[in-house]
């Protein structure tokens, strides 16, 4: 009970409440961000993939800690959410600054990704750590491929995009460690196919 009651509490903190982070927002020292209306727009949109990617996060690593019998397992995926919600405050912060708002379909991504958490979890811990592995790995990838989208002069965007993409490899590499298992090959297509369209719809919904 109290574990549903946890991610019952996770949920409502992650769709509802303003996220606060533990850590301070990355920045480039000495460069400001100016945009036009037009990098503006651009980045906003980048940086609301990026928040609906932390909405994901939160929902997996929630439903993966709350199906693992694992203690140790269990405090990984917890300590490893609660370092996501830096990335959560960041990029909502970030939007706010963008003069932007967050996708309107974070509930609905925040339910599918907590889906697939628990079915992972489900199939046994070395397959719910092949799951985060791939899904950290995939992630890392989008996220240098938004560095490389995002106007030159957005310092700002950049920097938070940069520190995530960085964290979100640690934690791939962290669940190989903890005994990951390799996912077969059209299962990593799959989980692709399934990012590229919550990424293009959230790019402008």
């Amino acid at each position: 009970m109290d574990s549903l009651l946890n991610a019952a509490d996770s949920a409502l903190r992650t769709l509802f409440a303003k996220p606060h982070a533990t850590h301070a927002c990355p920045t480039v020292p000495e460069q400001s961000t100016e945009l036009d209306v037009s990098d503006s727009r651009s980045s906003a949109a980048l940086m609301r993939v990026n928040h609906v990617g932390e909405v994901c996060a939160q929902a997996l690593y929630t439903a993966q800690a709350l199906s693992t019998n694992s203690p140790s397992l269990r405090a990984q995926f917890a300590q490893a959410s609660f370092e996501e919600t830096d990335h959560l405050a960041w990029t909502a912060q970030r939007l706010g600054e963008l003069h932007s708002r967050p996708s309107l379909l974070n509930p609905l991504w925040y339910a599918g990704a907590f889906g697939l958490g628990l079915l992972a979890g489900r199939l046994g811990d070395k397959v719910s750590l092949g799951f985060v592995a791939e899904t950290e790995f995939q992630v890392g990838a989008h996220l240098q491929s938004h560095l490389e989208q995002l106007p030159m002069g957005d310092h700002a965007s950049r920097a938070i995009v940069a520190q995530m993409r960085d964290d979100e490899l640690r934690h791939a590499h962290a669940a190989q460690d903890a005994g990951a298992m390799e996912l077969p090959q059209p299962v990593k297509n799959l989980m692709r196919a399934a990012a590229k369209v919550m990424t293009t719809v959230a790019h402008h919904v």
